[in-house]
């Protein structure tokens, strides 16, 4: 059986026993009870409930840790991943012999802000990251912005 099957059946029967206390009590406030039932009956019933809601409550812990956990591994594992692309950017970067503000537009471009979003960021005109810009796609060989992306694209798909 697979973890969601078991989480449905658990669930199931979690929402049957709290129907059950509920309809419990309604009948007992109403008097709308028909059929008296015995009270070994009865207690059988609510340790049955009672266990049903003990049992959902341990299994739904579980899957809190459990996601929980794995909460912690993808977050890890994006630290890991930003880390390794930044160190790839630098490298890249260090390689083309850019300098220091031709690396913040690069990496604003990479990000993908626009000429006049860079140049707000950075506090320079228009015409100064424009010409970064095109210094950037000089070293790196390429003829635009869209280019200067898939080369990272491209790194970031190999095997």
């Amino acid at each position: 059986m697979t973890n969601n099957a078991i989480l449905f059946a658990l669930i199931f029967i979690q929402i049957a026993c709290a129907l059950f206390f509920v309809s419990d009590i309604f009948f007992t406030v109403f008097g709308t009870r028909s059929v008296p039932i015995s009270w070994q009956l009865r207690e059988m019933l609510e340790i049955g409930a009672a266990v049903g809601l003990l049992l959902g409550t341990i299994f739904a812990i579980n899957a809190l840790r459990n996601a929980m956990r794995m909460r912690a591994k993808a977050e890890e594992s994006l630290r890991v991943l930003q880390s390794t692309f930044r160190d790839h950017l630098d490298e890249k970067f260090e390689a083309w012999g850019l300098t220091n503000a031709e690396r913040d537009v690069a990496l604003y471009s990479i990000k993908g802000l626009s000429l006049a979003e860079i140049a707000s960021v950075r506090e320079t005109s228009e015409g100064t990251v424009k010409a970064q810009s095109n210094a950037i796609y000089r070293k790196a060989g390429v003829s635009g912005r869209t280019q200067l992306l898939s080369l990272f694209v491209e790194d970031l798909m190999q095997d």
